[in-house]
């Protein structure tokens, strides 16, 4: 307990003495503070654009590591999901997916329009970090609905009239014969106007036979697994359903999530370079205000000559006098760690950095922490060498001066 207390009146020593000599370190401690805020706003940036950027990533392509399996024919007709299902179910692991892409026509109130037709299956939702604004992701029940469950994107939904779930909104499709789909989720995003997009079951599409599958139209399997294994199970199940197919199909399995691709950190020369000039000023500040320290510790002979013939001990005197930089650099961190969120978390930076993520990444916390740890550490560093000299102030000094 008197470690603490200690310490709290040190803390409070050393702001006031910052109170009286606040203008000889006022310009030291401007430059801390830009630096920590340069600091922490680099870290956090880069933070962010990277959690922005992999879930984007995640949304398009599939969390790591994600096996695309992918089963083509070099024919006019490609294989269709009721062929393929039987290899899908040999193959399917814990984590598994099967969808494909189409096209269907759907009636509008403007108007008969082509739209883009996901066929997947519910673990599709977790393994591209789907994201509703409202209503439900499908599930396995929907399989045996008459009339499809669909869910889709906000430009469809907008185009229905923005109706209410709750309900029952139908979507018109058109086909031999024509099928009205049941709306019961909204994917969360931006409605474009030239992106009209759904989502249904693979079953459903099969079993409602909205028009027969063209060319140029694909299934595909998704196994999500761990990276360490992706690469031998990859050949395992090219192996496989090359066996199981007999050359009538051609197989291509390989990795489809960003992390396939990325070589290194992308983002490595901004933090070097950014980070090198923060890192600079800050010095300059550290610089600055060991000077002013330096000269602050003349002044203060007697002060700390009275000390001592009171009792003060050279480790009380030297906690003392560095807690002084300390606080300071530390009051100076925490505004600029301040002046950083407010600079990242506005709507303008939220809307640069974090392009086309609906929920823009939070402020990272360690940026923060960095932040304080880097002034708390500069300060240390200041106070020093000036903790050192009034150590070294004795008795007699406080006579001569």
């Amino acid at each position: 307990m008197s470690a603490w207390t200690s310490l709290v009146a040190a803390v409070i020593e050393a702001w006031q003495e910052l109170r009286i000599h606040r203008t000889r370190v006022l310009l030291s401690l401007i430059g801390v503070a830009v630096a920590v805020c340069s600091i922490t706003a680099v870290v956090a940036l880069t933070g962010i654009a990277e959690e922005a950027n992999s879930e984007s990533s995640e949304a398009n392509q599939g969390q790591p590591a994600n096996l695309n399996v992918s089963i083509t024919s070099q024919g006019a007709t490609q294989p269709t999901y009721a062929e393929l299902e039987p290899a899908f179910q040999m193959i399917t692991k814990r984590y598994a997916t099967a969808h494909g892409q189409t096209q269907i026509d759907a009636q509008f109130t403007d108007g008969a329009q082509t739209i883009n037709a996901n066929l997947v299956d519910p673990a599709y939702a977790v393994m591209h970090v789907v994201s509703l604004s409202q209503g439900r992701w499908l599930d396995t029940a929907d399989a045996n609905r008459l009339a499809p469950a669909v869910v889709v994107n906000p430009t469809v939904y907008a185009a229905l009239g923005s109706p209410d779930l709750r309900t029952h909104p139908v979507i018109h499709l058109i086909g031999s014969p024509n099928t009205v789909g049941v709306v019961v989720g909204v994917v969360r995003g931006r409605a474009d106007p030239f992106d009209r997009e759904i989502y249904l079951l693979p079953s459903a599409y099969d079993r409602i036979a909205v028009q027969p599958q063209q060319n140029g139209n694909s299934a595909v399997e998704e196994l999500w697994v761990p990276p360490k294994i992706a690469k031998p199970l990859a050949a395992l199940v090219t192996q496989d359903l090359n066996q199981y197919f007999d050359g009538r199909y051609d197989v291509n399995v390989g990795r489809q999530d960003y992390l396939a691709y990325q070589q290194g950190d992308p983002l490595l020369l901004v933090k070097l370079v950014v980070g090198g000039i923060a890192g600079l000023i800050l010095l300059l500040g550290a610089l600055g205000l060991l000077n002013i320290s330096l000269v602050t510790v003349r002044y203060r002979v007697r002060e700390i000559g009275i000390r001592r013939s009171f009792g003060a001990t050279a480790r009380r005197v030297f906690f003392s006098v560095m807690m002084e930089s300390v606080v300071a650099t530390v009051a100076a961190g925490g505004i600029g760690v301040i002046a950083a969120i407010l600079l990242i978390e506005n709507p303008i930076s939220q809307g640069f950095i974090a392009q086309g993520v609906v929920t823009p990444p939070a402020f990272p916390f360690d940026a923060a922490v960095i932040g304080i740890v880097s002034s708390t550490v500069v300060g240390a560093l200041a106070g020093l060498l000036p903790a050192l000299v009034a150590v070294r102030v004795k008795v007699i000094d406080a006579i001569r001066f």
